[in-house]
């Protein structure tokens, strides 16, 4: 798998989704399926989008106990999804569970990734909120120090810290990266963003967009316009 635009279909209904995606008459852009959608639709939402034909990143963020994760990972690996995650401050325990759960008896898996600080959260947030003292990037590098070493494939981070992932933890370490947006568009309640071609400099594997290509006039170009900047 390499470099490409995941599109977050973050939408609350089957129909909704269907609709979209069918704009697409020439492509099948890889997708994200996030909590929103797949808690009004369940499983059966997965099933049908594959079965279109798109590659899914299952985007539900697992944080529990490692045996709790262990099991539900067990269930998601049954639903043959490109990619998952979970969140890297569940410990390297917990994350080494989701493992375990993810692959299925043949040895195989889906790519599996772990969340390092939301694009929503500011240094001021973390440190006054969730107590956690050390600067936003040094924190970020060492949950993917500890998601590198639990054996997963990579972190949703930054844009903006994706270099940095790569030097701490090598360039086979993938970097998802939403917060990504065109220079003449809407940050939303986004905090660390860039543009489709910065994140490219700056080393993201994959870049996840949202409103920018869902939103839009027209889906379509907005979605070819990013893969022209990122992919080339």
């Amino acid at each position: 798998m390499g470099r490409d635009v995941i599109i977050a279909c973050d939408f609350n209904s089957k129909e909704e989704v269907i609709n979209f995606l069918g704009k697409f008459k020439e492509e099948k852009p890889f997708v994200k399926i996030g909590m929103e959608l797949f808690y009004a639709e369940g499983p059966e939402i997965v099933r049908t989008i594959k079965q279109m034909g798109h590659k899914i990143f299952l985007d539900l963020k697992l944080h529990d106990i490692p045996n709790t994760v262990k099991k539900a990972m067990s269930v998601l690996s049954g639903l043959d999804v490109d990619m998952c995650n979970v969140h890297a401050a569940g410990t390297k325990a917990m994350m080494q569970a989701a493992i375990e759960g993810l692959t299925r008896e043949d040895g195989t898996r889906p790519l599996l990734i772990a969340v390092t600080q939301l694009t929503s959260t500011s240094e001021e947030v973390m440190q006054q909120e969730l107590w956690i003292d050390k600067p936003i990037d040094q924190t970020v590098m060492h949950y993917a120090k500890n998601t590198m070493e639990a054996g997963l494939d990579g972190v949703v981070c930054s844009p903006l810290e994706a270099g940095k992932v790569h030097e701490v933890c090598g360039d086979k370490f993938l970097t998802i990266t939403p917060g990504v947006r065109f220079a003449d568009g809407d940050v939303g309640d986004q905090k660390r963003v860039t543009t489709p071609a910065k994140a490219k400099e700056l080393g993201s594997d994959y870049i996840v967009v949202g409103r920018p290509i869902t939103q839009a006039d027209d889906p379509v170009a907005a979605y070819r316009r990013c893969v022209e900047e990122f992919v080339g």
